[in-house]
């Protein structure tokens, strides 16, 4: 029988290799909304219906992404309760301001993809300060040029709806 002896550099590979990949599965994880800041007296938030004004206008985006910045709001803001009142400590609305299409990519003088742009203005009232601030947020969304809009919507939209109603709670709620 013939043993092996092993030297003490493959034994500190091998050590190095284990410690890297289990700080790689501590430290990797699903984004949170960690900072998210919210003063103590603010007990209400009614969230307006984000209306549409875009040129283009898909028939289920606003009401799809009032309710997911919604269930968001309600889901990461524990101290405030929503409310339909007019006399809510923040009130935030807005509309669709940009929903365009653009070729994006060319491949040997044929168009390879196209962009969905997609905007979003945010209108944020602090009644607590008596003060409002407007904030735009865009997002751009490629698909294949081979697909019609409403095949490329079909695919995109839920995609579309998290991303945006994301940013918009971290332009509203995160203190970065």
């Amino acid at each position: 029988m013939k043993f092996t002896i092993i030297n003490r550099n493959k034994i500190s590979i091998i050590f190095f290799l284990i410690v890297a990949v289990c700080v790689c599965i501590t430290s990797c994880g699903i984004y949170t909304f960690r900072d998210v800041s919210i003063p103590d007296n603010v007990k209400t938030i009614k969230i307006n219906y984000i209306e549409n004004h875009a040129s283009i206008v898909n028939p289920q985006l606003s009401s799809k992404i009032t309710d997911q910045f919604k269930q968001k709001v309600s889901s990461y803001i524990r101290k405030a309760s929503l409310v339909n009142s007019d006399n809510a400590d923040y009130i935030i609305g807005g509309y669709v301001s940009n929903y365009s299409v653009s070729t994006s990519g060319i491949s040997s003088q044929v168009t390879a993809t196209n962009r969905l742009t997609v905007g979003v203005h945010l209108i944020f009232n602090n009644t607590l300060k008596n003060e409002v601030k407007e904030y735009d947020i865009s997002h751009d969304f490629d698909f294949a040029a081979t697909l019609t809009l409403t095949q490329a919507e079909n695919q995109l939209l839920s995609d579309i709806i998290t991303n945006l109603s994301d940013e918009m709670f971290n332009r509203i709620f995160s203190s970065w």
